[in-house]
């Protein structure tokens, strides 16, 4: 499963060797997840990990042996969980290219999120883990995770982290659904998505992708501010009041398309 994810069309791999393998099962998993990186893979392979035990302590530091790119730590409550992931790094002399990723799957977690974005420089991404967030709000629909969701994206732009992605969708059958979910997702300030099968990949891209009619508004706009030659606010033909925020978001949304 793993070398077929690996040459399909996902933009990154994640590995699990958290809740998702057996207690039995989990040296074969970290065993398969080494060769896999000593493979050297052509697309980046990241590995999942829970840094509150020891297993989760003695993962991350063969995991540096096998010179992964980035850890994703399961379930972090507060900056104190990545320090003690980055004092594991650093007592393995891990080089500074290692960068983690923190999974949000709490209250306490959500409470903590700027925090947890701003712990040391290691962390590159912050990102909902949502199946237990539901569980430990009590909450089965998605207005319960409104907030959860914009303050991850608020923390992560606050510690100019990139944004976020979405946490799975896991109802692999309905396309639909996870194509709104998408739309909504990237309405909230969200990029990307992490899926749970092959068919997801696809929808996810589409959402992602700004549309034609997005992309020709953008470059009218900056085709204005280029012409006015102005880094001052104007109005466009149609009305629209343009400011240097304008004409940045309009260049980034440019620089998304795939």
């Amino acid at each position: 499963m793993l070398a077929r994810a690996l040459e399909g069309e996902a933009d990154v791999v994640v590995a699990d060797l958290e809740d998702a393998v057996p207690a039995d099962r989990k040296a074969m998993a970290l065993g398969n997840v080494l060769a896999a990186l000593a493979a050297r893979p052509s697309k980046p392979l990241h590995v999942r990990i829970a840094i509150g035990d020891p297993r989760g302590e003695d993962d991350l530091r063969a995991l540096v042996e096998g010179d992964v790119a980035l850890v994703r730590l399961a379930k972090v409550r507060g900056a104190a969980d990545v320090r003690r992931a980055t004092a594991v790094l650093d007592g393995c002399n891990a080089p500074a290219s290692v960068a983690l990723g923190c999974l949000i799957e709490s209250a306490a977690g959500v409470e903590a999120a700027l925090a947890i974005a701003t712990a040391p420089e290691r962390v590159r991404q912050i990102s909902l883990g949502e199946a237990d967030l539901r569980a430990d709000l009590g909450v089965d629909d998605d207005r319960g995770l409104l907030y959860a969701r914009s303050r991850v994206v608020v923390a992560s732009r606050a510690a100019s982290l990139g944004p976020p992605p979405q946490s799975v969708f896991v109802d692999v059958r309905d396309e639909e659904g996870l194509r709104r979910s998408c739309r909504e997702g990237r309405a909230l300030g969200f990029y990307g998505r992490s899926v749970i099968h092959p068919r997801q990949i696809a929808a996810v891209h589409e959402a992602c992708e700004p549309t034609e009619h997005e992309r020709i508004r953008a470059r009218e706009l900056l085709g204005s501010a280029e012409r006015l030659a102005t880094d001052g606010a104007f109005l466009l033909d149609d009305g629209r009041l343009v400011d240097r925020a304008t004409v940045e978001q309009a260049r980034a949304l440019l620089e998304t398309s795939r």
